[in-house]
């Protein structure tokens, strides 16, 4: 069975008010896994929240102690998307952790999730676009430390371009960072990746595997990382509304597949984290969320 990372402060419940419509995904998604039996309400991995020491490996200290502290100013309220509570910086601080300790299993057992995540717009020393801590950063920075791994390779494929972790990773040639995206999407300030491919808006099915299938296993074999972090947003989805591009349900199933199963065959351990997905009926956006749990789930012995 999978390993699938959840804590309970993933629940919409630890955002403000008006940000919990498009959070209700987080506390649907782990009864959506358990109604699909990918995983049952006593198996679910539970992580610490993660210590000042896990968070300045990829953050400033004072951006650290601004969030855990409540020493935000306005202004970094603004860029960051919402106004500072603890239970935001909680919440943040959970959400790194379980990436981190999915990055631990997936090292076990080949490939493990976590139910939130993808938090791909922090930057070393500061959040932007709702996005706190930039978990992967978090993760890939500790395990490295660790001495767990030695080349990390990250897999964006939400639509929106990983600038917080191109920006963290710019200087560290352990880790490398493609991002797949829409172009024409926000942020409109695009720091380079290690590897950028910018899709045209109305992007289709055909049109996005063709070029991921053209890319991905000659770019793992250049990399040969010891660990992969995939973030698999939902938003190139065609109902997304925030997306721009044009992926059917079956669209994302074949690119989460396809992942997943060139991650098995050329035997790189992966980590799937959630990513983006804003429809408007949020139980589509958990079904579509799953497919990313289930292609792993494929390649777990």
């Amino acid at each position: 069975m999978l390993p699938i990372v959840h804590h309970p402060l993933y629940d919409a419940s630890s955002v403000p008010d008006g940000h919990r419509f498009p959070m209700r995904k987080y506390s649907l998604l782990p009864l959506q896994l358990m109604q699909e039996r990918l995983v049952y309400a006593t198996s679910f991995y539970a992580p610490e929240l993660a210590s000042v020491e896990e968070l300045e490996r990829a953050h400033s200290a004072d951006y650290v102690d601004a969030v855990l502290n409540g020493h935000l100013d306005r202004a970094a309220q603004r860029k960051l998307g919402f106004e500072w509570t603890i239970h935001v910086s909680n919440r943040a601080r959970a959400s790194a952790a379980g990436t981190l300790m999915a990055g631990r299993l997936a090292l076990q057992h080949g490939a493990a999730g976590n139910t939130a995540g993808g938090s791909h717009h922090a930057a070393f020393d500061y959040g932007a676009g709702f996005c706190v801590f930039n978990d992967v950063a978090v993760a890939a920075r500790n395990l490295l430390a660790e001495g767990l791994v030695k080349r990390v390779l990250i897999i964006d494929l939400d639509v929106h371009h990983g600038d917080g972790s191109a920006r963290i990773f710019a200087d560290d040639r352990r880790v490398f960072t493609f991002s797949m995206h829409c172009e024409d999407n926000w942020p409109r300030e695009k720091p380079p990746s290690d590897y950028d491919i910018g899709l045209p808006k109305g992007t289709s099915d055909h049109m996005y595997m063709e070029t991921l299938e053209q890319v991905l296993g000659e770019l793992i074999e250049r990399v040969n990382p010891d660990i992969v972090f995939y973030n698999a947003g939902v938003d190139p989805h065609k109902d997304d509304r925030l997306g721009l591009l044009e992926l059917t349900d079956e669209g994302l199933q074949a690119r989460d597949n396809f992942v997943a199963q060139t991650c098995k065959q050329m035997s790189v351990p992966i980590v799937g984290v959630l990513g983006g997905g804003y429809s408007a009926n949020a139980e589509d956006v958990v079904v579509r969320h799953v497919y990313m749990f289930r292609a792993l789930s494929n390649i777990v012995d």
